[in-house]
């Protein structure tokens, strides 16, 4: 679906760039390769060059061992155990080599889930810049982006999504996510492309 536009004006001083774990677990060499990060990964650097200072980036950190994970997510790293803590070079958990730069004064959040929001630091974090919206970029689309924009709806927070710089492991699931996000969440949600938001952050 194509992008709307900056349908509430132009975005102010009080924004910040959410970054949905761009990290190398998901980089094509890595154990869950998403084919479409590398492509997105330049638009989001373009922001980040621009906004380090008003950029935050989220990392998903799997289980030490499944055994340590609770509920349903325990079954969930049994059939991943390869992606393990115990099981991976820790260096899978950083970021995309080309965004590590950017970090500080870039802040990083680490979380266990997909949702950046359970554990209340990402609130307090956004409380304490006297934050009102979100620009959000990342993977995936259908997962870790869609908890991380649902969270932002329900605190509120004015919902920028750049419909270039976010992607998922499949096509058909994202396309499906991009007609929700523009269709059910349309008030909520501003689908906008990265042109836009470097042009009209003021």
């Amino acid at each position: 679906m194509a992008a709307r536009g900056l349908v509430h004006g132009r975005l102010g001083a009080n924004c910040v760039h959410v970054c949905v774990d761009m990290q190398r677990l998901f980089m094509p060499d890595g154990p869950w390769p998403v084919p479409w990060m590398e492509k997105i990964l330049p638009r989001i650097e373009e922001l980040a060059v621009k906004r380090p200072e008003r950029t935050l980036f989220t990392r998903f950190i799997p289980a030490e061992r499944a055994e340590d994970a609770r509920g349903t997510w325990a079954a969930y790293y049994r059939r991943w155990a390869e992606v393990t803590l115990c099981n991976i070079d820790s260096r899978l958990v950083e970021l995309a080599p080309a965004l590590t730069r950017f970090v500080p004064p870039a802040r990083l959040l680490d979380k266990r889930v997909y949702s950046p929001w359970t554990e209340g630091e990402l609130d307090r974090i956004l409380r304490d810049t006297g934050t009102d919206t979100l620009v959000v970029t990342g993977c995936e689309t259908d997962v870790c982006v869609l908890a991380t924009v649902l969270g932002a709806i329900d605190r509120g927070f004015r919902t920028i999504l750049v419909t270039d710089a976010i992607c998922s492991s499949t096509d058909h699931t994202h396309d499906a996510l991009m007609e929700l996000y523009c269709s059910r969440f349309s008030e909520q949600v501003e689908a906008v492309s990265m042109d836009q938001v470097l042009r009209d952050w003021s």
